[in-house]
């Protein structure tokens, strides 16, 4: 679809705009007060997320503005700001960033896929339309995925991939509403958006989540972070993804076994080869920092688990998980598996201190206390020996 072009196919227009000028009267003809949004990314390979292509849609009509000609926003900011409109969104956290780049930060959402998991429905977008709307969208999703998003002319098929992940998000959104209010779910819903939106706004970047971290010694976690830093460092001054410059996988080689030159280093990747060549010498400094620096100690209270903390750990997994087969959702959503070891390492009086000391939120805790704290005094986690500290970070 060319500059400026607009199609019309099985009831549905189409409308693309690479130009700032035509932006604002492109919005008027989506004056609605409940707006579908979408971001198609094109970064795989770069540091910052950035929008290919960004979708507005209601019913009928889809807005589709170019994320390659067209800079800042701020046109589309006020609309969606304006008379307290609401921006449906899927899944926002993949979204926040890339509009926020484009200045847009549309102050009322709504996710229908932290719906769809409080509910326990299909949270893929497609699964999702077609059981709640009996929508089918016909494009091939994992291809269009696959797709150059900046690629201009934009196809007739892209488009219409495009529009259609928008345009059906206000009915959707209505229709999860309902049945949130009818299932008294309502509340469950808003807190789960809280935290989701606040994670999407929070750098969850860490040298510790490299696969293997935790079982490094402390030489070689010195020098895992050093590089990791580095990496990092030159990942953003060049807008290029961390994995692409050096993947993980070849940052735990480096920090298992240190290389001893440059080019042992950039002998260490097979694929990236000429990236390592540019940055060798920056890279091979961190490792040289990380040899000559101190350890880096796990953070640990040096608790070593019996098979009664794994037993109590297993039975407080299976009575999260019989309440969540009950209330039908993903045994996730009520409560992570992982953070359930704190309960066990510490030594709560009830179940409102043992869900406080697991970190769940007020819907979750309203409805575990009580099986947790039962799981927990029937597999004797009140006669065990009082704890010596904080969870080792790395059990479960």
């Amino acid at each position: 679809m060319g500059s400026g072009g607009s199609r019309v196919d099985d009831g549905l227009r189409v409308h693309f705009v690479d130009t700032a000028a035509d932006v604002s009267d492109a919005l008027t003809a989506l004056d609605a007060p409940v707006l579908g949004v979408d971001v198609e990314r094109a970064d795989a390979d770069r540091y910052y997320r950035r929008a290919a292509l960004i979708q507005i849609g209601v019913p009928g009509h889809c807005l589709l503005l170019d994320g390659v000609t067209l800079g800042a926003l701020p046109d589309v900011d006020d609309f969606l700001a304006a008379g307290d409109r609401l921006v449906v969104l899927h899944a926002l956290e993949n979204d926040f960033e890339p509009l926020a780049a484009k200045a847009i930060r549309p102050p009322r959402v709504a996710d229908t896929a932290v719906a769809a998991s409080v509910l326990g429905l299909p949270t893929g977008l497609s699964a999702l339309l077609a059981e709640v709307l009996e929508v089918e969208l016909t494009a091939d999703k994992e291809a269009y995925q696959r797709a150059d998003w900046e690629e201009r002319p934009l196809s007739d098929g892209m488009a219409a991939y495009a529009a259609g992940d928008v345009v059906h998000l206000p009915q959707l959104w209505q229709r999860l509403a309902q049945r949130l209010a009818d299932s008294g779910r309502s509340s469950w819903y808003e807190q789960e958006l809280a935290a989701t939106i606040d994670r999407s706004r929070q750098d969850a970047r860490d040298w510790t989540r490299v696969k293997g971290a935790g079982r490094l010694s402390g030489e070689q976690r010195a020098v895992l972070r050093e590089v990791w830093q580095e990496r990092e460092r030159l990942a953003r001054e060049h807008d290029i993804a961390p994995n692409r410059l050096v993947h993980d996988d070849v940052l735990r080689s480096i920090a298992t076994e240190p290389p001893r030159t440059m080019p042992q280093l950039v002998r260490r990747s097979q694929r990236r080869r000429n990236l390592l060549r540019r940055h060798g010498e920056a890279l091979f400094a961190a490792v040289e920092r990380g040899q000559a620096g101190p350890p880096v100690l796990r953070e640990s209270s040096g608790r070593r688990w019996t098979d009664r903390d794994r037993d109590l750990y297993d039975q407080l997994r299976k009575a999260r998980s019989a309440v969540a087969e009950e209330l039908g959702i993903d045994a996730g959503v009520l409560c992570p598996s992982k953070p359930l070891w704190r309960a066990v390492a510490g030594a709560p009086g009830d179940g409102g201190e043992l869900c406080a000391s697991v970190g769940l939120r007020p819907w979750q805790a309203e409805v575990l206390a009580t099986p947790l704290w039962e799981a927990y005094v029937a597999a004797g986690g009140l006669d065990r020996p009082a704890p010596d500290g904080a969870v080792d970070g790395d059990e479960g």
